[in-house]
């Protein structure tokens, strides 16, 4: 069992950022866990999943990030302490009923943990929740390192308890999947006990039923901003706002989140503690304007450093006009009128720059021969590593076929598509198959839209493509609409049995929860046929009958199409490590650079279980990587790759 779990009061431990918050949501005597799954917050559900028996919690897998929030909110207004989490691109799903969840206000604690990634590491955006704790009056709260992870987590709850609403827990890639030391709290047992008071007024938040109604906007908005002043005042003095540094330092730095720690480390590197003042806030919105305002009189130089978008740079900046004369000259800094970057994420040696070029000091170099050194390793050691399907995926099987049909169809049909793994269709390994990626769900809305363009003399076939946990996600809703619409269009479900892309956790077409137990598996086809779509359903590893199961839908018109290409991940917890045939190269019969397509194989049809021979200038199969999924037999043109079965 995890540390997470065990680790006993006092006890230091070296935990990830994801895992910090985890324990702080034990220590806090967490009772609901609810969420959707996304990198960089994934870990958090599933720690708490796997401790789930042993502390007697509710952890799911929602269907979505809206469903996630509105089952921690129930555990919250039935006066369980509630967590709910997910990414900065979830919270956008989330937020229809964050904002009338905001607008009541909670019972139990409620900590809303959204895991943000600037730069984009893992996301199609580097979008800022943090406009929405502002949009939304509801306090933001964003810890500075790890062991703030995990007592802010737990100190969320009791402000939540405080203010009766939800509170945002902002964490960032660089503290979510990085680790530190912590010292380990108790962990609290909670209350066990669920009920739902309801009994009461309207406006009794803790006995009356929980609603939002036209009527009752006005008192409701002011109970909210009185709420928000609490949170005001309790911010004046958290000690989670740290100062460091000289009494009227030559420049203010104003920071969160990991850029404290970006900050800390470029002060120490340029060896300017004693003119550079350090302000760590951990309370964000709303902003502590007498704490701010004592500081920023010290200095007519700010610079605020963030990730993110400038958030704290634009509401401090209007903090400072508020104030008037006795706030004196100031020259902000920051990522709005540089030294920083607007975009991307942030790192120590841009900080450092940053601080130097301020402060009038040479801007600090690496050492070029080390720098020199490392490159000429990196180029010859370090072999390249394109972004590519893994071996064995069924989705570059899909993406053959459906490159190979719209080719034959000859009409210039095209793809929509969006997030999850296949979203690798958009580059070469998905032999650049997608036109359109969004939002999840959105190929599928897309192509509703364009198969309604034929009055407009559009005659382009067009398919989406969509994923089995995108479908219950985001999918279902614009399938509806293109079927009770008769959209002409078809739909390619890869279903590879779970959501793939950040760690096969269980959807709603799963037949397990969180912590592995059973649960009745929902059926898509069914559903497609409820709906009222024609349904196939066919294995993109037998790629002759796929192919002409998707040529035959193409061929129809007037209507929607459902082709479910199912067949598991390669990684699949059911299919992991176990090959369906035994994969050989007959050297005689590769033709290799003359097969007509130079090397059709290897690069044109780039699974990495297929390898190029310089020296015999054949192909080969990589023994160790290649899963046995026996594609590339079918695709060879000359017949030169075999499969064999494997013996079950």
């Amino acid at each position: 069992m995890s540390i997470v779990s065990t680790g006993a009061k006092g006890q230091t431990a070296l935990l990830m950022g994801n895992d910090a918050i985890a324990r702080g949501a034990l220590e806090a005597g967490v009772r609901v866990v609810a969420g959707y799954p996304g990198t960089p917050s994934s870990e958090i559900i599933q720690t708490l999943a796997d401790v789930a028996s042993n502390h007697g919690l509710y952890v799911e897998w929602s269907a979505n990030e809206k469903v996630g929030l509105e089952v921690a909110a129930a555990g919250s207004f039935a006066q369980l302490r509630s967590l709910a989490v997910m990414k900065q691109v979830g919270v956008n799903v989330a937020s229809d009923f964050l904002l009338h969840l905001s607008e009541y206000g909670t019972r139990a604690g409620l900590v809303l943990v959204t895991c943000e990634d600037p730069g984009g590491l893992s996301s199609t955006n580097e979008g800022d929740s943090r406009h929405y704790a502002k949009m939304m009056e509801f306090p933001l709260i964003e810890p500075g390192n790890f062991q703030e992870a995990k007592d802010m987590a737990a100190w969320g709850f009791e402000l939540s308890e405080k203010v009766h609403n939800v509170v945002m827990f902002r964490s960032v890639t660089r503290m979510s999947h990085a680790s530190g030391n912590v010292v380990l709290g108790e962990i609290s047992p909670g209350p066990s006990k669920a009920r739902f008071q309801f009994d009461g007024d309207m406006m009794d938040q803790m006995g009356g039923p929980v609603v939002t109604f036209p009527g009752m906007v006005d008192p409701m908005h002011r109970r909210q901003l009185e709420k928000l002043e609490m949170a005001r005042k309790i911010f004046e003095t958290s000690p989670f706002n740290t100062y460091t540094g000289p009494n009227q330092p030559d420049l203010l730095v104003i920071t969160s989140s990991a850029a404290s720690l970006y900050a800390r480390e470029a002060i120490d590197l340029l060896h300017v503690a004693e003119r550079v003042g350090l302000l760590k806030l951990g309370t964000t919105w709303p902003l502590p304007p007498k704490l701010l305002a004592k500081h920023l009189k010290t200095s007519e130089k700010t610079l605020i450093i963030e990730e993110g978008m400038p958030f704290l740079e634009d509401n401090i900046k209007a903090l400072w006009t508020e104030l008037g004369p006795e706030a004196g000259t100031k020259q902000f800094f920051g990522r709005k009128d540089g030294p920083l970057p607007p975009t991307d994420e942030l790192n120590p040696d841009l900080v450092a720059r940053a601080l130097a070029e301020i402060l009038g000091l040479p801007a600090p170099t690496a050492d070029q021969a080390y720098m020199g050194r490392a490159a000429e390793l990196a180029k010859t050691h370090a072999p390249f590593r394109a972004m590519t399907f893994c071996p064995g995926c069924p989705h570059r099987a899909s993406y053959w076929l459906l490159n190979s049909a719209l080719k034959q169809d000859n009409r210039r049909g095209f793809v929509c598509g969006d997030i999850g793994c296949y979203t690798l269709g958009v580059i070469g390994c998905g032999f650049n198959t997608l036109k359109t990626s969004h939002a999840m769900g959105s190929g599928t809305g897309l192509a509703s839209g364009f198969g309604k363009l034929n009055r407009f003399g559009f005659d382009q076939p067009v398919m989406a493509v969509c994923g089995d946990s995108t479908f219950f996600h985001a999918a279902m809703p614009a399938l509806v609409n293109a079927i009770h619409n008769r959209a002409d269009m078809t739909l390619v479900l890869v279903d590879n049995s779970g959501t793939a892309m950040t760690g096969f956790q269980p959807h709603p077409g799963s037949s397990s929860d969180a912590s592995g137990g059973e649960l009745p598996s929902v059926d898509i086809a069914r559903i497609c046929e409820a709906m009222g779509a024609e349904v196939a359903i066919a294995d993109p590893f037998e790629m002759e009958r796929a192919e002409k199961t998707i040529l035959d839908l193409l061929d129809k018109e007037d209507g929607v199409r459902v082709l479910i290409l199912r067949q598991a991940c390669a990684l699949s917890p059911g299919k992991k490590g176990k090959r369906l045939f035994e994969m050989a190269v007959d050297e005689n019969a590769c033709l290799a650079e003359e097969c007509g397509c130079n090397r059709l194989c290897t690069r044109i049809f780039g699974c990495p279980g297929l390898i190029w021979d310089p020296e015999a200038k054949k192909t080969r199969i990589d023994e160790v990587i290649c899963v046995g999924c026996g594609v590339c037999a079918s695709i060879c043109p000359t017949g030169a790759i075999s499969k064999k079965e494997v013996a079950s």
